[in-house]
């Protein structure tokens, strides 16, 4: 972890960085497919300790036959096991999913809440994936926390922090409100390709000047 910066460095450090990743991919997009607000909460459920590309094989015909809560919830828990069964605990997210979908029908019309408490009030949906429908779906001012962004803004000194919740906490104090849109995709992509857990690829970073990591990898 980075030596403790106060805040006002670690503000201006985030502007910086920010810029940079702004400057390598201006329009960065996440990686899970969703057609609907609905079908990309179903997604980041399913999402957890696993893969996006294997979460969207089996999401992209799943959702062609069932991209409403209604349809979901027509499924059945079986039906839609049969349909994840590649996807890891498959069995206890179909649970989840369909609980979920259940829940929007009865109280909610169907539709996803635009709330954070009723977000998390859902089966399966913890503060990680209510930040992330309410930022994608809804362009809510959030910052999902997941391993990569933990990560990353721990090495960088951006955000330190303990938890995830202490993460997203100082996060919401230092990026810049221009590039809070985007800065959850930028911050997961450049954990997930760049900033790895294990050798980080220091060589190529945007950001290596700009970074207290060490030891970092290879030759600049």
């Amino acid at each position: 972890m980075a030596p403790r910066r106060s805040r006002e460095k670690r503000r201006a450090l985030a502007e910086a960085a920010f810029e940079r990743l702004e400057a390598a991919n201006p329009e960065p997009k996440g990686e899970l497919q969703s057609v609907n607000p609905f079908t990309l909460l179903v997604a980041v459920v399913l999402s957890a300790q696993a893969t996006d590309a294997g979460v969207n094989k089996a999401t992209k015909p799943l959702f062609a036959v069932a991209d409403t809560a209604q349809k979901m919830a027509a499924l059945g828990e079986e039906g839609l096991a049969e349909r994840i069964r590649t996807i890891g605990l498959y069995r206890s997210k179909a649970r989840h999913v369909i609980a979920l979908s259940k829940t929007l029908v009865e109280r909610y019309g169907g539709e996803v809440p635009r709330d954070r408490e009723a977000l998390e009030a859902l089966p399966g949906v913890g503060r990680k994936t209510a930040n992330v429908v309410l930022s994608m779906a809804f362009g809510e001012p959030t910052l999902a926390v997941d391993t990569h962004v933990f990560r990353v803004a721990n090495r960088l000194g951006i955000a330190p922090g303990k938890t995830p919740r202490e993460v997203e906490d100082e996060l919401m104090k230092v990026v810049p409100e221009r590039f809070l849109s985007h800065a959850h995709h930028w911050l997961i992509l450049h954990g997930r390709y760049v900033c790895m857990a294990r050798k980080p690829a220091c060589p190529v970073c945007v950001l290596r000047d700009l970074c207290p990591y060490e030891p970092k990898t290879g030759a600049a």
